[in-house]
């Protein structure tokens, strides 16, 4: 361990007694973080509209401000893309975080303030980093370099000071000199739009760099280490990078792709899980292998939960950490330093421990599938898709499911289009499996599968390779934080999608 590494050490131990401040006294951070949102903002459009400078209490600010999804808040952020200040905010806003907009094809543009990247995306990764050189105090994570497989940024057609682009984008070109320092490759490289050439390029740079941390979505960074492997002509990224030790993941499930990468590393490192979501960071693990993600309640960001049975109702109920339950499936809802406002994200979540508060990602209020009652989310079908791999000793690098609906002549069932990166022997083993695999995680779905009354045998295509990247493409959604929905309660996605293959 060299003199670099023990100082950086020493210095996130010393900050953690910050950190211990909020973890263990949760609900006084967010009744602070709530207080500064409202004082800072009454002055703006939306403060004077819901009149903020008379709200004095949770309850009261609950019963003042009605919940938004994007549609609702949408006026006001095209009135702050055009220029106009104190819209939503009290500060300039110049950054608006663009969305993969997986729900429908209409971008969603979130703003980004100076607040919200110093209070809460910079200070969130900073306590990310504190708590990993606490678990690993003989890291030598900064004495190397990092590689981000991140999004790129445009100049706004609206205004020259207006700038527009991934969450990932916005980040780096805006992070500290140490934190341009720390990574690879420069940003010029990092930033570019044309994923297919970007991929090459930073291959080419970043295979003769000493990397010792990765973040990215999975299936871009596969790609990415993939080609440094025929590049350096070698089997193992361990080969090339000898001192990699952790990569950081978020986006999606890192379930149906941790074995991948395992295989591809070819030794043993830390993976992390992260919640940097473009409307604020949320959660992180703690350490490689914890059940659910540390729930952040001083950066900025002031949380409710509603239940999911609530969402669509005229005034739905939200609850605060102090009424939440494990194991039961909320949307969260957020106010935040950017401006949002009791704003749906559109992710669900369950608790797995409120002493300290973590958190686990089980899918999108509107990607599930529950055409006979079966209520199937996306965190059970990642599981199920892993058991199912891992039983017939195959790899799965994408996928998408929805249901087939009753016919005269059959009942239902959910068709799965996957794209495997090692096909199954036995398709039908694997089919089987995942089936089994479903029936053990969802009991709802293990009772509409009774005797086939409701759901017969899932089918499953396989998708050539690229099917995805295509499909991506000809959305205008290649690279960055863009993904393939998982579940779909209609039919739209995988119709397209087999359409384009025929």
């Amino acid at each position: 361990m060299n003199l670099l590494s023990k100082t950086i050490s020493l210095i996130a131990r010393l900050r953690y007694k910050r950190i211990y401040n909020w973890v263990n006294h949760p609900a006084a951070a967010q009744r602070q973080v709530l207080q500064s949102l409202v004082t800072n903002a009454q002055y703006t459009s939306f403060g004077k509209k819901y009149s903020f400078d008379k709200l004095f209490s949770i309850k009261e600010f609950k019963k003042r401000v009605p919940i938004h999804e994007y549609n609702d808040v949408c006026p006001y952020i095209e009135r702050m893309m055009q220029g106009e200040e104190n819209v939503l905010w009290n500060s300039p806003v110049n950054w608006f975080a663009k969305s993969s907009g997986t729900s429908n094809n209409k971008s969603k543009f979130i703003p980004v303030s100076e607040e919200s990247l110093q209070e809460n995306h910079f200070q969130a990764s900073k306590d990310v980093l504190t708590k990993y050189y606490k678990n690993f105090p003989s890291s030598n994570l900064l004495t190397g370099k990092s590689l981000v497989v991140g999004g790129s940024h445009q100049i706004s057609n609206l205004s020259d000071d207006i700038m527009c682009g991934d969450l990932s984008a916005i980040l780096m070109q805006n992070s500290p000199f140490w934190g341009q320092w720390l990574r690879t490759p420069e940003l010029s490289i990092a930033l570019l739009d044309e994923w297919e050439n970007k991929i090459e390029k930073l291959a080419q740079i970043t295979a003769e760099e000493n990397v010792t941390s990765l973040a990215g979505v999975p299936t871009w960074t596969l790609i990415l280490l993939k080609r440094i492997l025929e590049i350096k002509k070698k089997k193992t990224i361990a080969e090339v990078w000898p001192n990699l030790e952790l990569y950081i993941n978020g986006g999606v499930s890192f379930v149906p792709y941790q074995q991948q990468f395992e295989n591809i590393i070819g030794k043993k490192i830390n993976f992390l899980e992260i919640y940097n979501a473009s409307e604020g960071f949320i959660a992180a693990q703690e350490k490689p292998n914890d059940e659910g993600m540390l729930l952040f309640t001083e950066h900025g960001i002031f949380y409710e939960f509603m239940p999911v049975e609530e969402y669509g109702k005229l005034n739905p109920k939200t609850l605060g950490l102090t009424t939440v339950e494990i194991n039961k499936n909320y949307a969260i809802v957020i106010s935040t330093t950017g401006g949002l406002w009791r704003y749906i994200i559109g992710d669900t979540i369950i608790f797995t421990s409120l002493n300290p508060y973590k958190i686990k990602i089980t899918g999108r209020l509107k990607h599930y599938i529950n055409a006979f009652g079966e209520e199937l989310i996306v965190d059970n079908a990642d599981k199920a898709i892993a058991t199912a791999a891992q039983k017939t000793n195959a790899i799965v690098k994408d996928y998408t499911a929805a249901p087939i609906y009753f016919t005269a002549q059959s009942n239902g069932a959910h068709e799965w289009l996957i794209e495997f990166e090692t096909v199954p022997n036995d398709v039908l083993l694997f089919t089987q499996e995942l089936d089994n695999a479903l029936k053990n995680v969802n009991s709802d779905y293990e009772a509409k599968r009774q005797k086939d009354i409701a759901l017969r045998m899932p089918v499953v295509q396989i998708m050539p390779n690229g099917t995805f990247t295509n499909w991506l493409r000809s959305k205008n959604k290649v690279g960055g934080q863009h993904k393939v929905p998982r579940l779909s309660n209609e039919r739209k996605i995988v119709e397209e999608i087999k359409k384009m293959i025929s």
